[in-house]
């Protein structure tokens, strides 16, 4: 084992997670904004109606294929008649905000911290339906000192992990072979079966403090090789001592 070049994360239940997520609330964080509602519905019934797209959007996603949030809003709320005094990007904040402002996962500022004196270069791969720029805001709010090259949000390209192409994708960014690059994250197929398909060497981050993302509650461990960890100081203990042979 050797000092990897280059560290990729996932992003929730990995670096970051939304305790208390709430989709109703972050609806009727947005009910200032509206201009006209044509039925005059309710938060209530708004998110009646979003949930029974999402059940419906929900079986692509299982089969690979990401959908944008935005796209998924406009879908929503132009069938309803209802517009806003603030475009889609804007909505977009606000509403995931109010859902669930995020929460770091414990020791992630330290994991940071950590490949940042020994010079590794990070980045992150996270199949996600918020757009990259809402992401990235959420990133710079929560763990300001990363130095993440590049946030890769699946919106964005349309395909989920464990698809190749995001990993690849990410490996064109940073102009590094697999070899040098390894991969952490808590889903054990899409991010650890994902990353070792490629080639990068997968980290398997299961804490059971945060208790199991809701894609992870029924999965097997990771079939392929990897490092499995609980706790981030643990991998800051394993690249030390690599950075010590060094």
């Amino acid at each position: 084992m050797k000092t990897p070049k280059m560290i990729l994360f996932d992003y929730g239940h990995t670096l970051l997670y939304e305790p208390a997520f709430d989709f109703l609330r972050g609806e009727r964080t947005l009910t200032p904004y509206i201009t006209q509602n044509r039925s005059q519905l309710s938060p209530e019934q708004i998110n009646d109606f979003a949930n029974t797209l999402y059940i419906q959007a929900a079986s692509g996603r299982k089969c690979g294929v990401e959908l944008h949030e935005r796209q998924f809003q406009r879908m929503v709320y132009e069938s309803l008649g209802i517009t806003f005094s603030i475009g889609f990007e804007e909505i977009e904040l606000i509403k995931w905000n109010a859902a669930s402002p995020g929460a770091m996962v414990p020791q992630a500022d330290m994991i940071l911290d950590c490949i940042n004196r020994c010079g590794i270069r990070s980045g992150v791969i996270s199949n996600i339906g918020w757009s990259e720029h809402a992401l990235t805001d959420r990133f710079n709010r929560l763990l300001p000192r990363h130095r993440f090259e590049f946030i890769i949000a699946s919106s964005e390209y349309g395909f989920r992990k464990p698809s190749h192409y995001l990993f690849e994708l990410a490996l064109g960014k940073a102009g590094l072979s697999p070899e040098d690059v390894w991969f952490c994250g808590d889903n054990p197929q899409a991010d650890i079966e994902g990353a070792a398909q490629v080639g990068m060497y997968p980290v398997w981050y299961d804490n059971p403090a945060l208790g199991a993302d809701t894609e992870c509650r029924h999965q097997s461990p990771p079939a392929c090789e990897h490092l499995h960890i609980q706790a981030w100081d643990e991998l800051i203990r394993v690249l030390e001592a690599l950075n010590k042979q060094a």
